[in-house]
């Protein structure tokens, strides 16, 4: 006889005005031999994936390999012991010393390790499939990456293969990206993966960089603290670098991310971590105005408007290929901490540790707040270095406070390391700060979430008092919290319902349409929102934003 222990895990709820969630979709495996705890069977259960309308019978192991399932995860503890995030082969072959297989940490999993270390609470994991070896044959790169990147983006389109079209009505067909359609929590998402996907051959690095010693001070630690990792000698593995065919492949699956997120989901935020460059970059990429070849790695912001990333370069970029978004951070360049040894060179993917920075935030002091600032305020006493690493304290007319205009940036300040801005990569100035396009993102969920039960209520003037009441309410708190300009409440918000917002059409079809007005305290301009109620159709019954 035999006794077996299993964690219990509470069984979560969502909450869809939370403004902390990330969804993170990318590679990783199960772990062997440990059973789907009761709590996540049961979460499963309770949204269909199981016995309900959405469960695939095609796919047996889909239940037990947790694979292209909305997983809840509620700490570091329970992510570690479902996944084998630390169990990627770094060649897939017996290393020649010990006979044994080398493994490093999937960048899935360090991006989560790092969420949960900055202070996040809740993850929601897309497990798309097992990762591969890290040091992949170069002949056999193209092709994977036809493989891979639609298991991650469903929507791109790639030489060989035609995108997935997205059919909201069909949740057991949903993969990777899809499933954040139907998660009403969630307000950032991360893919890891892709630079990784993107990246051209890496290769293994003759003399490791320096080990560098970590900063001494106090970093207030979890409940649930991620273990140090071990020395493996991955500091002589190169990290993933993109040569300019590689950058043109990233920056398209970026941009279809982002046209998904503008179609069905513009309430949350992408954030990615903008890719290290090959040094020296091919002779290919344009040259910049004055005919001189820039490096990406001595000038991040020139490159990207280069590769027309971030601005139209008149024909050369497609307007659909632009990654220029409110709705879009970046986030660079790659650090090192105490707990990324376990990846190659050292250097672990920015983008988990931004989510987790935006997480607490939100949590303590608003998610409309900047999350950029003084680094005794920030958990980043860990970190100790960066590649490439930015001039101190960024200089008027340097090019790291050039690229800090559009991309987030961690640098070295007087008391440490720290995060020097919070923007978004938009084009238009007032939709730059962080914080305005995470209140708009906010407002929509806490909105959609209003206005689902109404959606068979009759269409008259008692439920457009209801709604209008409703959100004036909730537009209050966040005047008098300091997130809407304004000496009054009617400086700072208006909200419409009516015959003025609705016309004879509207109503004949069911629509019913709420009008929004708000004034972001650290915007120039006032934002409307158009709020949609309409019928159930090709979409989850809902508000939807229309600017």
């Amino acid at each position: 006889m035999s006794l077996v222990f299993e964690t219990a895990h509470p069984l979560s709820t969502a909450v869809a005005e939370r403004a902390d969630v990330a969804c993170f979709v990318g590679f990783v495996a199960r772990r062997q031999g440990v059973p789907v705890p009761a709590a996540v069977l049961q979460q499963l259960d309770a949204a269909g994936w199981i016995k309900g309308p959405w469960r695939n019978s095609e796919d047996d192991d889909r239940l037990e390999k947790l694979r292209n399932l909305p997983v809840i995860i509620d700490g570091w503890t329970m992510f570690d012991g479902l996944f084998a995030w630390n169990e990627r082969p770094v060649t897939g072959v017996p290393d020649s010393v010990s006979g044994g297989i080398a493994y490093c940490a999937t960048y899935l999993g360090a991006a989560v390790r790092d969420f949960f270390l900055r202070g996040g609470k809740r993850a929601i994991l897309i497990s798309v499939g097992d990762p591969w070896p890290y040091l992949e044959a170069s002949a056999d790169r193209a092709s994977s990456r036809r493989d891979r990147l639609p298991l991650l983006l469903p929507d791109v389109g790639l030489e060989g293969r035609a995108p997935i079209p997205f059919d909201p009505t069909e949740p057991g067909n949903w993969r990777g990206m899809h499933h954040v359609y139907g998660l009403s929590e969630a307000s950032v998402l991360c893919l890891p993966d892709l630079p990784d996907i993107c990246a051209s051959s890496p290769i293994p690095s003759t003399v490791p960089p320096p080990l560098v010693p970590m900063p001494e001070g106090f970093l207030a630690c979890s409940d649930e603290e991620a273990a140090a990792s071990i020395d493996s000698d991955l500091r002589a593995l190169r990290a993933p670098r993109l040569d300019t065919d590689g950058y043109a492949v990233w920056q398209e699956a970026l941009a279809t991310a982002r046209q998904y997120l503008a179609r069905y989901r513009r309430d949350v935020l992408l954030v990615a971590a903008l890719p290290l460059p090959q040094v020296p970059l091919p002779q290919a990429v344009p040259p910049d105005d004055d005919g001189s070849q820039v490096l990406a790695h001595t000038d991040m912001s020139a490159f990207l408007r280069q590769i027309g990333a971030l601005e139209h370069q008149g024909s050369q970029v497609e307007t659909d290929k632009l990654l220029a978004s409110a709705f879009v951070q970046l986030a660079y360049p790659w650090p090192r901490t105490a707990s990324s040894s376990d990846l190659p060179e050292g250097l672990a993917p920015p983008d988990g540790i931004l989510a987790g920075l935006l997480a607490t935030n939100a949590l303590t002091r608003g998610t409309f707040r900047s999350a950029a600032g003084d680094v005794s305020q920030q958990p980043l006493r860990d970190l100790a270095d960066a590649e490439p690493r930015p001039s101190w304290g960024l200089g008027p007319g340097s090019p790291d406070a050039e690229l800090a205009r559009r991309v987030c940036l961690f640098a070295p300040m007087p008391g440490g390391w720290s995060l020097v801005s919070d923007v978004t990569t938009a084009q238009d100035e007032a939709w730059r700060f962080g914080g305005a396009s995470r209140l708009m993102g906010t407002i929509l969920r806490t909105a959609r979430a209003w206005g689902e039960p109404a959606v068979l209520e009759p269409n008259g003037l008692h439920l457009w008092t209801h709604l209008r009441r409703s959100l004036e309410e909730f537009l209050i708190g966040f005047w008098q919290a300091g997130a809407l300009g304004g000496s009054s409440a009617a400086e700072a918000f208006q909200v419409r319902c009516g015959p003025d917002t609705m016309t004879q059409n509207d109503l004949d079809a069911g629509r019913l349409i709420v009008e929004i007005s708000v004034r972001p305290a650290l915007s120039v301009e006032q934002i409307t929102l158009v709020l949609a109620l309409a019928n159930p159709g090709l979409s989850v019954p809902g508000l939807r934003s229309a600017f």
